[in-house]
């Protein structure tokens, strides 16, 4: 057994180890067998070794995330933080009045200090050994060991004094490197607006024992029935944290991704069952719980769907923790953040969620309604687009930062193979301009062929009668939806915006659909950026698709709505196509607008004259997106980090077979011609 010595740690410690003994608190828990974690029969290993497939292995027991931190109810809570935000608080640490903290601030260095060492312990988890990380010494405890179990007593024993002699250089040279983060180039004062819209985002910080971990979802003072605005949405926090990591404030990002990342491996079940391992929560909440004789502590209470309206997963919650994890990496140049053990293991959990096997014979995700930003009955059940955007935009950060080896390497080898049929299927089939949409006009039904032009049996009567006459001659889409029978031929914003950031729609189409907006900008703009989807349900499909939903009536919220916080998307994907002119457009409309009306979340009308009959004031999102918008118009070289080009490699592949068993000619081939150009 061969034992490495991070650092000395205090009494509590232990005690916090016993307690949540289940829990992944590193990344993997501590273990008495090996297990094998595969998708499917055999398909591909997703490198998870260490975890078992009962989802039970990385599962907590209490409700809440959190730890005494007693406080005395006279007095002011307090929990001093550290000097530097490079050691994170994965979990609060116990304070009592008097400042005076007991040991559960060293998890974070641990926690630090042991992912330095990731690439050594990982690639380790083989079939002939494994690894644990646990206490040793019971109360009277100073190191904490990670633990190497060898079945091969060959391996030789010299790894420990490596290892140990490099952990305070390597933990000081990792604390230098993110101290240094300087992105928003001196010299540009900032306008009233700018300052105004910094402070209400500043104000809308929560912190959990002294440490920011992310941003109210709406901060109006006048609101009394918050409901959950007052908690803190992964996909509501992404402009917030973009807006800190360009103003060169890390701090606040690496907080969320860790705490947010320690809530992932909870045990949720909404009437007694249990969605995958591996769910991202949409939210969460730090809540004060009171303890005995006038003491409290305070707790994280995530909320992974089961207090939701209509009770539905979040789908997108893990796709945007990892895309915010690879922009923390790109901006503050730290990457030992993504490089971590528990960082590591959590985006194999989420991959594994996304990479299972099932019955769909598509490449798409298969999703409920209301499992994304649109999280009402809208009619975007099945393969909504900006699921899939979403979805192959994570694929391509995780194949960035997955540390590749024997295991892992099979589950890089899959990634690569759903990219590419992903990004094929919706090339190729959403996307609708005039002569696609004459080429569907003109169909044939029921055709019972292989080689079928009408593979999803689309009738020409499905084509709405307002597209026809909507589409420009130079422009077209990816529609919002495909399923057999059936093509949504709704303008959906974001999943249109995305495709383009992320390169999944072709660089051709990609002009197209700015180009599409241009010409449409009344439609798309009018007098707010920018409508959620175009056209809104109304009449009698309102009453069928929404189930009369007195929220999204026609052209109110999700229904048609116009949604300020897509302007930092519009924003970055403007500039990736070398269109920032279109993106300042858009901002200085908003700019007249936001903060007189008190930054509402979204406006209603057609042409988003009115702030939303139900828009909360104070919207933190709103006023991300803005500050957003405006830094990466100013700093073009940091924009350019945040989007992706086109990945040429990913069309040689083709993972279908049909080419080697020559029962029939991959549709691939006679597609490609026009789809790269």
């Amino acid at each position: 057994m061969h034992t490495i010595t991070l650092m000395n740690m205090k009494p509590f410690c232990r005690t916090l180890i016993n307690r949540y003994r289940n829990s992944a608190i590193f990344g993997f828990p501590s273990l008495n067998t090996h297990n094998s974690f595969t998708t499917g029969a055999s398909k591909f290993n997703l490198g998870l070794e260490f975890l078992d497939h009962n989802r039970r292995i990385l599962s907590y027991t209490p409700r809440f995330l959190g730890f005494p931190r007693v406080v005395d109810r006279t007095q002011k809570p307090f929990c001093a933080p550290t000097s530097s935000w490079a050691q994170p608080r994965v979990f609060s640490r116990t304070c009592n009045g008097d400042g005076a903290c007991r040991g559960v601030n060293v998890i974070a260095k641990v926690a630090l200090n042991c992912r330095s060492y990731s690439t050594s312990v990982e690639t380790r988890v083989n079939e002939n050994n494994f690894e644990r990380i646990y206490v040793q010494g019971g109360m009277n405890v100073k190191p904490l060991v990670v633990e190497r179990i060898d079945r091969d007593e060959n391996i030789g024993r010299n790894e420990e004094s490596r290892v140990e002699e490099g952990v305070e250089d390597v933990s000081n040279e990792n604390l230098k490197g993110l101290k240094e983060v300087e992105v928003v180039k001196a010299g540009k004062e900032e306008s009233d607006i700018e300052r105004e819209a910094w402070r209400i985002l500043r104000k809308a910080v929560v912190t959990y024992c002294g440490n920011p971990v992310g941003t109210v979802a709406a901060n109006d003072p006048a609101d009394k029935l918050p409901l959950n605005y007052d908690q803190v949405f992964i996909r509501d926090f992404v402009p917030s944290a973009l807006a800190f990591l360009l103003k060169g404030e890390a701090e606040i990002v690496r907080n969320f991704l860790l705490h947010t990342l320690q809530l992932q491996s909870w045990e949720k079940t909404v009437d007694c069952y249990s969605p995958g391992q591996g769910l991202m929560p949409a939210s969460f909440k730090v809540r004060t719980v009171p303890l005995d004789e006038n003491k409290y502590e305070e707790v994280l209470d995530p909320d992974f769907g089961e207090s939701a309206i209509g009770r539905v997963a979040p789908v997108d919650s893990g796709l945007w923790w990892i895309i915010l994890l690879r922009a923390y990496g790109k901006v503050t140049g730290d990457y030992t953040l993504q490089e971590r053990v528990d960082v590591q293991t959590g985006i194999k959990l989420i991959l594994n969620l996304c990479l299972s096997d099932g019955f769909d014979m598509f490449p798409s995700l298969l999703v409920t309604d209301g499992s994304c930003m649109i999280d009402r009955r809208m009619g975007i059940h099945g393969h909504p687009l900006e699921i899939q955007a979403l979805f192959y935009s994570a694929l391509r950060c995780s194949r960035e930062m997955l540390s590749v080896d024997d295991i892992s390497k099979n589950l890089v080898r899959a990634i690569n193979n759903r990219l590419s049929a992903l990004s094929f299927h919706i090339r190729e089939y959403y996307w609708v301009d005039m002569k696609k949409i004459n080429e569907i006009y003109r169909y044939k039904t029921e055709e019972y062929s292989t080689d079928a032009t009408n593979k999803f049996n689309i009738y020409p009567d499905q084509i709405p009668h307002w597209l026809v006459d909507w589409i420009p001659e130079k422009g077209g889409y990816l529609i919002g939806n495909l399923q057999p029978a059936h093509m949504d031929f709704r303008f959906f914003t974001l999943g249109n915006l995305w495709s383009i950031v992320s390169s999944l729609g072709t660089p051709k189409q990609n002009e197209a659909t700015l180009n599409l907006i241009e010409a449409k900008w009344d439609d798309l703009m009018g007098h707010m950026p920018l409508k959620i989807c175009y056209p809104a349900l109304d009449y009698e499909e309102w009453r069928i698709i929404t189930g009369s939903d007195p929220k999204n009536t026609p052209w109110s919220y999700h229904n048609g709505g116009s949604w300020p916080t897509l302007l930092w998307q519009f924003t970055l994907a403007c500039m990736k196509m070398g269109r920032p002119e279109l993106a300042r457009k858009a901002l200085d409309l908003a700019e007249k607008r936001l903060p007189k009306d008190h930054w509402p979340e979204y406006y209603d009308t057609r042409n988003g004259k009115f702030i939303g009959k139900q828009a909360r004031l104070y919207q933190t999102w709103s006023v991300a997106g803005f500050l957003t918008s405006k830094m990466l118009l100013e700093n073009p070289e940091m924009a350019s980090l945040l989007f992706w080009d086109e990945d040429y490699e990913l069309l040689e592949v083709c993972v279908c077979g049909l080419r080697k068993s020559g029962r029939n000619k991959c549709s691939r081939g006679a597609a490609k011609s026009h789809i790269l150009f």
